[in-house]
């Protein structure tokens, strides 16, 4: 059955609006303001950052981040099946060191190396999926190089395309990853470390972590929020002993532009702990977008991998794009 892009659309908000933000926000609305179609901007819009393969044209970058009227691929995770999956926006890695927390160290661990695992399978299909965009010869693929894009539950489509949803889906998780989690976060200093005021690990940058390059240490004393499903404040709970959760520790919401200012949920309102995670998604946006024309480099060779970036990067690849 033909879906109309506006009607998808309608039902992807009404979905949206019907849950908690499990993230930084998607819509301009429910109290959100589209801060992944924002990040995804700041990080890789020409003019903001370099030029050529460094940055994404703006109709290509529209299908990537969304805009006034439409998700993006950065914004599939919030919509659908993927709206309580944990892995995809890394939630409930939670564990405190202190008597009786009802769960353990090991297992909170497992949920954020779920959430990396995650990652790499969709890069790896962003990479896999960049093969359709040559022909034998190694040219351009005219009918493989087609926008506008329509993402509809996972469906493959045109080979751009499919690359645009395939990295739209790891970023929405590494950004989530700096929001739901303690990585650049202080703590309230006046109050107990506890659920409610879990430790912060106050890192600056992006996390080396769920860099894709490597498999790099857990950082001890890293943690994210649980999430169950909505209502949170029924779930993530067992009699007295509360978990983290998703709710406490999420810097989910806030103001992005024109400036990176503060944000709106009790964890990012506090010492500038929202800009911080933003500047960290940002960072680690970027550097996702190298990674993958590194790996394109590594999988397809040198010249092949460079045109396959290009036509990614570029409104006009025929025109942009030469092997």
């Amino acid at each position: 059955m033909k879906v109309s892009k506006v009607a998808f659309l309608a039902f992807g908000l009404m979905s949206v609006a019907a849950a908690p933000a499990l993230s930084f926000g998607t819509v301009r609305g429910v109290g959100q303001n589209a801060e992944h179609e924002r990040i995804t901007r700041h990080a890789l819009a020409c003019g903001l950052t370099g030029g050529g393969n460094d940055c994404l044209e703006s109709k290509t970058l529209q299908e990537l981040a969304g805009g006034d009227h439409d998700f993006g691929a950065i914004g599939i995770p919030d919509r659908g099946e993927f709206i309580t999956k944990n892995r995809a926006h890394c939630d409930s890695g939670d564990y405190l060191d202190v008597p009786g927390y009802p769960r353990d160290a090991a297992t909170a661990q497992g949920a954020l190396a779920a959430c990396r695992a995650w990652m790499r399978e969709k890069f790896d299909e962003a990479v896999a999926d960049a093969a359709r965009l040559v022909d034998a010869a190694g040219a351009l693929r005219p009918d493989q190089l087609k926008t506008p894009c329509l993402f509809v539950g996972q469906i493959k489509g045109k080979a751009k395309c499919n690359v645009i949803e395939d990295l739209g889906i790891v970023l929405h998780a590494s950004q989530d990853f700096y929001s739901h989690s303690n990585w650049v976060d202080v703590a309230d200093a006046s109050e107990p470390i506890g659920p409610e005021n879990p430790p912060g690990l106050g890192k600056t940058g992006r996390a080396a972590y769920i860099d894709l390059r490597h498999d790099n240490p857990f950082p001890p004393g890293l943690i994210t929020g649980c999430f169950d499903k909505p209502p949170e404040k029924s779930h993530c709970n067992y009699g007295d002993a509360h978990r983290v959760k998703h709710a406490v520790v999420n810097k989910d919401t806030g103001t992005i532009d024109p400036l990176i200012g503060a944000g709106t949920t009790a964890r990012g309102s506090h010492d500038d702990n929202f800009a911080h995670a933003v500047e960290a998604a940002i960072d680690d946006t970027r550097d996702k977008w190298l990674a993958f024309r590194q790996k394109l480099t590594e999988t397809y060779g040198s010249k092949t991998g460079a045109l396959m970036a290009c036509a990614i990067a570029h409104d006009d690849p025929l025109g942009a794009c030469v092997r």
